[in-house]
Order: structure tokens, then sequence, then C-alpha cells
């Protein structure tokens, strides 16, 4: 192989190693990007309050209305049937209980869904390591290649007994 082949083929390996790099820093700045907003998504999730969920607001709404209800018709048969004070308490405890039995239920449910997102979170998290490391394995083999390249090409360069 001649002088300007050599050449162009160590030039070759050093565009191809250049390249290469410019492509895995994308890479693992849009990796990086994803993990920034995996940890937002989980920062948000995981902290939110379970009781100022829709769902648990709906929870609360409609056995706050209930409750009501039930109250006022137990005030209601005792003014008309001649129930005791006594009744009327205890039919209001039984509902106090009611509300926090639903409470608890939405704090169960709410742990089950931290332990939820912190699974996902955690899974993720893992894919996206994982993703880095072949990143720079990957940087690893280009370098490596580029080098070999150039080397290759050195040693087959014939300069002319100028050495």
């Amino acid at each position: 192989m001649g002088l300007i082949g050599a050449a162009l083929g160590a030039a070759g390996s050093i565009f191809g190693g250049i390249s290469a790099s410019k492509a895995m820093k994308r890479a693992k700045a849009n990796v990086e990007r994803q993990m920034r907003e995996n940890q937002d998504w989980y920062d948000r999730r995981y902290n939110e309050d379970a009781t100022q969920r829709a769902d648990a607001q709906r929870i609360l709404t409609m056995t706050e209305d209930s409750i009501k209800r039930r109250n006022r018709a137990a005030a209601g048969t005792a003014a008309v049937m001649g129930g005791t004070d006594e009744s009327v308490a205890a039919e209001k405890a039984a509902n106090a209980q009611t509300m926090a039995d639903a409470t608890s239920q939405i704090a169960a449910n709410a742990d089950a869904r931290k332990d939820a997102i912190e699974n996902q979170y955690m899974s993720r998290k893992a894919d996206l390591n994982n993703q880095l490391n072949e990143i720079e394995k990957g940087k690893a083999q280009a370098i490596s290649q580029a080098v070999q390249g150039v080397t290759s090409a050195a040693g087959q360069m014939n300069f002319g007994g100028i050495l």
C-alpha cells in the first residue's frame, strides 16, 4: 500500500471514530434526558397526596353524602318514633367509623400505588443505566477500532526509506 492509501486509511479511521463519538454523545444526552424525566415523574407521582386525587375525593364525597343522609334519617326517625339521643349518637358514631374506614382504604391504596410507582421507576432507571453502560462500551470499542485502524494504516505506509 502506498503512502497516500495508508494516509487515507488512517484518516478514515479517525473520521469514523469521531463520527461514532458524536453519535454516542447524542445517544448519551438522550438517555440522560430520559433519566431526568423519569426522576421528575417519580418525584411528582410518589409524593402526591393520595387523598387529593380525583378518585379518592369522589369516594370521600360519596361517603360524606351517605353519612349525612343516614344522620338525617336517624334524627328524623328519633323525632318521629321517640328514639333516644343515645341511638342517634350510636348512628353518628357508626357513620364516623364508616368515614374512617374509607380514609383507611384510601391510605392502603396509596401505599400500594406508591409501591407500584417505585417498582416502575426502579425498573426504568435500571433500563436507562444499562443503556448508558452500552453507550460507554460502544465508545470504548469505537476508540479501539479507530486506534487499530490508524496503527494498521501507519504500519502499511511505505515511507520510501525516509526512516
